[in-house]
């Protein structure tokens, strides 16, 4: 696709977003939020309005690897792409590092691999305990992945990524408070009524300081690491926002349809 549609097509589906009825646009409303002098963008999802999906590839077999190709391929089959994010982390093939359920389909199996690596190089999907975010008939959960595989729930997606960023109300305790790891995160949340939330910081942030906005601020029992930073993006059209992964494109994807 080239760089003008893309633009076209941003264009449009800015149109569109703007054009939507307020019913609609409080199934996903992202806001402007600053914590302890850092801004973040935080997305609040109202599950019994919005259609959460997760997506990699397209009907060619092919990741879709940039927020614009899915939303041409949303808006061919007469749907809107509202809003998307990265949906955890990626190996170079653009494939999930671990567990990818898509309409209730498993297409890559849980990764339980410990990393080979020194104890201070430790990739962020090994940092202990990474975790699944999925979607059941009760709803959005997020669990550390061995609790995920033990309890078995039927979900129509799932993603895993790590480390978990909150656990049952608990900071995860690897974290290190001023630690001077800062680049910018994206993250997804599970708050009070099963409200989701996913969030991308525009300042770089460490680790400690990313868990405690969702934990303090958004009051989320439970969240989850999905991604830092060149493969940080969101896709936004109301807020003229449709970033690409400097890492040559995203693997799967979190995306709001209507």
């Amino acid at each position: 696709m080239t760089y003008l549609k893309q633009g076209m097509l941003a264009a449009a589906m800015m149109l569109t977003a703007m054009m939507m009825s307020p019913h609609r646009a409080h199934a996903g409303q992202c806001e402007r939020e600053t914590f302890e002098d850092a801004a973040y963008v935080v997305c609040t999802l109202d599950l019994e309005k919005a259609d959460l999906r997760l997506f990699w590839k397209g009907a060619d077999g092919a990741p879709y690897r940039t927020f614009s190709s899915l939303a041409e391929a949303v808006h061919a089959a007469g749907k809107t792409l509202v809003l998307a994010v990265n949906a955890g982390m990626y190996r170079a093939d653009f494939s999930p590092m671990g567990l990818y359920v898509e309409n209730s389909r498993e297409l890559k199996p849980a990764n339980t691999a410990k990393a080979e690596s020194s104890a201070s190089q430790v990739p962020n999907f090994y940092k202990k305990p990474n975790g699944v975010f999925f979607l059941s008939e009760t709803g959005a959960g997020i669990l550390p992945t061995d609790e995920f595989l033990k309890l078995a729930p039927k979900v129509r997606f799932a993603t895993q990524s790590g480390p978990m960023l909150v656990i049952a109300g608990t900071l995860n305790p690897i974290f290190i408070p001023g630690s001077t790891d800062r680049t910018r995160r994206s993250g997804v949340g599970v708050c009070a009524a099963g409200t989701v939330r996913l969030v991308i910081s525009e300042d770089g942030v460490n680790f400690d300081d990313f868990a405690r906005l969702f934990r303090e601020q958004l009051k989320c029992s439970d969240a989850l690491f999905l991604d830092g930073g060149n493969g940080v993006g969101l896709y936004h059209p109301a807020m003229g926002r449709n970033d690409r992964s400097w890492h040559g494109g995203y693997g799967p994807i979190l995306g709001l349809v209507e």
